[in-house]
């Protein structure tokens, strides 16, 4: 697939799973037409058999605190999902931590894809994506090329997390909680709890205890058609 499908492919991921309805890929459009807004974009990079950068430009982040489920969300964790899906265009890498922050470098780079992403009414933003030329690999250089890549971030720190359940509740709700109050998870007693790196479930296990304080026992290893997208 050609580096320009790639864009294209990678841009039609992210904007179908943005967390609000209705936004698509309207074209590819001039960077000068996304430069003003780089300023204080969100970009990730990816390493894999290709290697690419990626930055959104957002036209306003007010859809951030719904999504997110309350005031204090942040624009990188509600805009991860999307990224994640967008570098799925790729095949086979890591995805690195969203950072927000000046794009304008990539925004203007001649090997850079703009596309804007709107409702059909007005923009709300522009994705910007450049995969790396003469990163991919023939036959059986490509395992030994897509090993020796991964080798750069061995040391690169990720967020394990580990979930016992979740739940949904208004702002009403929210701000009506005291102390002593009891919340209800999704999840009966007993059950595994899900053991997620950088928001993605990668493993089951059940809460142990080490030395007082709380770990995770490690009793499902998820394989990639079970690991939610």
């Amino acid at each position: 697939m050609s580096n320009l499908a790639l864009h294209a492919a990678a841009a039609d991921r992210l904007a179908a799973s943005l967390p609000v309805p209705g936004l698509a890929v309207t074209g590819a459009v001039a960077p000068a037409v996304a430069a003003p807004h780089a300023a204080l974009a969100v970009s990730a990079s990816f390493v894999g058999a290709l290697t690419a950068d990626f930055a959104l430009a957002l036209a306003s982040t007010d859809f951030v605190a719904e999504a997110g489920g309350g005031p204090e969300a942040q624009t990188t964790a509600v805009l991860r999902p999307a990224f994640e899906r967008a570098a799925e265009a790729l095949e086979g890498g890591v995805l690195s931590e969203l950072l927000e922050g000046d794009a304008t470098a990539l925004f203007v780079d001649p090997a850079t894809a703009v596309y804007e992403i709107s409702d059909g009414l007005a923009p709300f933003g522009w994705f910007a994506v450049r995969v790396h030329e003469g990163v991919a690999a023939p036959s059986d250089q490509s395992d030994s090329s897509f090993v020796a890549r991964l080798g750069r971030i061995h040391d690169v720190e990720m967020a394990l997390t580990v979930e016992i359940g979740r739940t949904r509740m208004s702002i009403r709700d929210a701000l009506a909680m005291e102390p002593g109050r009891v919340i209800e998870l999704d999840r009966s007693a007993g059950a595994p709890v899900d053991v997620l790196l950088n928001g993605r479930k990668i493993a089951l296990g059940e809460v142990v205890v080490v030395d007082q304080d709380y770990g995770v026992r490690i009793t499902r290893i998820l394989d990639v058609a079970e690991a939610p997208r």
